[in-house]
């Protein structure tokens, strides 16, 4: 009772309270679920006794006028809003919030900031099932774990207990949802740092940056609002076959800028212009024939790269890598990070090139070959391959020679001479040439049995005679045929017939008689060129010369159905009179024309 009596007294005294409990409440009788201005008649330990114009005080918790680190600061008569929760409990109390009049408090604020775009101040509280709590004086936020940095962060704990910027994404009141991002903050004092670094930004200036991301082909390093390129082929003067194997994601280096595109903002960086090139004096320190040690940093299809010294490469052509073993892939010669014995071979400074060589540590076979053999050795070795043109074979030192299909056989020089050999076989040859520099012997088969056929003892068919021939093989080109006296003979395709419709080797069937005449005749091959064509042109002219000629008005038909009737008309006993030859037509008398005396 005293404490209504002291209440009506100081409302008594205070003629404005009610007026200013009217005007907050905007004239509306229900307290409940609305903050009020009260103020404070009591402080005990545990409550603060606060009076809002109603029939009973309520009583707030001391806590909820507690700021984490910092001391209580109220004393009685003080006016404070809270939120009346319920008109009167069971003890007939008004039942008041601290907390959630402050909270609204700081709704009415965040919306007004959320409208205005404004940033907020609040510290990240916790951690939460997709990112975080934030607490903005009094209302909880949601952080989501993408918006908390530009980059992905791994630790938040230096982030948290700290007042940080955020900007407001998404407000619900209804439903209580707060939204906010530390990612926009910091991508807007970016923006504002990135205009001001472009402007600095000169190539060649030297400029510390972290590395941001790091890819195949090299890293992107922010410069501090802006990101550069450094190239792999930037990083260091020595190979570095990923950016991983020198750089980690959050280290910082320091880069040159090489290029600064200013239209498209490109920035391209590089990290071994801030050391020395060593390709300066290379050619003082290298020279055409020097043996070094190196050590295989990479293997292509076309060579490998030896490592002289680092940032200095040589390449081993894959043709300078072995003195046997051709076509082969030079992975199966050296291997990566062996090392190797190499010659200089030639030094190129401007196109930054040095040539090596591997096979030229070994002795020369072919070299060696040379010396302890001449033309006209006979040898014996393994048949390594059988080709459409020849034969190789397995050499003293590990090396082939080959044998031409032409000095096979002194009988046959097609593919069919070499259908008797096959890989494998142990063959004896004869030496017929060595060429150390082009890596080349000439072997022969045939020249094992004597010099061959001569001219002289040639026996075949003369050029110009007829011949019977079978047709062995048709082709294309033209057919193969073989004679009586089984010489190996071939007609060409316009040889086929003096027709050109006739002109078709699929004409002739295998195993047919023809008669053929001969144009051409190889004595060293004992081969013979033959044709049809050249056969029926002497028969027509032949029958000319018999029988008389086209310009007595008489056609071929005529001529030899005459010459046929007259072999009939001869009695075999020759007791009879000769049948009368016939006689010539007499020439025309007709006028002759121009086209008839220009004949």
């Amino acid at each position: 009772m005293a404490h209504a009596a002291a209440n009506l007294k100081d409302r008594e005294e205070s003629g404005d309270f009610a007026a200013l409990l009217t005007e907050s409440l905007g004239g509306s009788k229900n307290f409940q679920g609305r903050v009020v201005q009260g103020r404070i008649i009591e402080i005990t330990d545990d409550f603060v006794i606060i009076d809002v114009g109603l029939k009973a005080e309520g009583r707030v918790s001391k806590r909820e006028f507690m700021t984490p680190g910092q001391e209580t600061e109220i004393r009685l008569g003080d006016k404070v809003e809270v939120y009346v929760e319920r008109m009167e409990d069971r003890n007939g109390e008004t039942q008041l919030s601290r907390e959630k009049a402050r909270r609204e408090e700081v709704w009415v604020d965040l919306e007004k900031a959320s409208e205005k775009k404004e940033r907020v101040t609040g510290v990240i509280s916790g951690r939460v099932k997709g990112g975080f709590t934030v607490d903005l004086g009094g209302a909880v936020a949601f952080l989501p774990g993408s918006q908390v940095d530009i980059r992905p962060v791994r630790d938040v704990s230096p982030l948290m207990g700290t007042p940080q910027p955020f900007h407001i994404l998404k407000m619900d009141r209804s439903r209580g949802n707060i939204v906010v991002s530390r990612r926009a903050v910091l991508e807007e004092s970016r923006e504002e740092a990135r205009s001001d670094l472009l402007g600095t930004l000169k190539e060649g200036m030297i400029i510390q940056g972290v590395v941001k991301n790091i890819t195949d082909y090299g890293a992107f390093v922010d410069l501090g609002g802006v990101d550069g390129l450094l190239h792999v082929t930037d990083i260091s003067w020595k190979r570095v076959n990923h950016p991983s194997e020198v750089l980690q994601i959050g280290q910082s280096v320091d880069v040159q800028i090489v290029r600064f595109n200013e239209e498209t903002q490109r920035i391209s960086l590089g990290m071994k212009q801030l050391e020395q090139d060593p390709w300066k004096g290379v050619a003082a320190r290298y020279s055409g024939g020097m043996r070094l040690k190196g050590r295989v940093t990479n293997i292509t299809d076309y060579g490998a790269f030896v490592e002289l010294e680092p940032g200095i490469e040589g390449l081993v052509h894959v043709s300078e890598m072995s003195w046997t073993k051709k076509n082969i892939h030079p992975g199966k010669i050296v291997s990566t990070s062996q090392e190797v014995d190499v010659i200089v071979l030639d030094v190129d400074p401007d196109k930054r090139r040095v040539s090596l060589g591997l096979k030229q540590c070994q002795e020369n076979p072919w070299k060696q070959f040379s010396e302890t053999h001449k033309a006209g050795d006979i040898l014996e070795g393994e048949i390594r391959n059988v080709t459409e043109f020849g034969l190789f074979v397995a050499m003293p030192g590990d090396i082939d020679g080959m044998v031409h299909l032409s000095d096979v056989s002194w009988e046959d020089s097609s593919e069919e001479a070499l259908k008797a050999y096959k890989k494998g076989d142990m063959l004896k040859v004869k030496v017929l040439d060595i060429d150390p520099e082009k890596e080349r012997i000439a072997l022969g088969v045939k020249q094992l049995s004597g010099s061959g056929p001569t001219e002289e003892s040639f026996s075949g068919p003369a050029r110009g005679e007829v011949v019977t021939c079978t047709v062995a093989s048709v082709h294309d080109k033209g057919i193969e045929v073989t004679t009586n006296d089984g010489m190996k003979g071939s007609i060409k395709k316009a040889d086929l017939s003096r027709e050109r419709s006739e002109q078709r080797p699929d004409r002739f069937a295998v195993g047919e008689k023809l008669d053929a005449k001969v144009v051409g005749v190889d004595k060293k091959t004992r081969s013979l060129q033959l044709s049809i064509k050249a056969r029926e042109i002497d028969e027509d002219k032949q029958a000319m010369d018999t029988f008389g000629s086209t310009e007595s008005g008489a056609s071929l038909g005529d001529i030899l159905g005459a010459a046929l009737g007259r072999k009939e008309a001869v009695p075999a006993s020759q007791t009879e009179e000769p049948v009368e030859k016939p006689k010539r037509k007499a020439p025309s008398k007709k006028k002759k024309t121009e086209g008839d005396a220009d004949a």
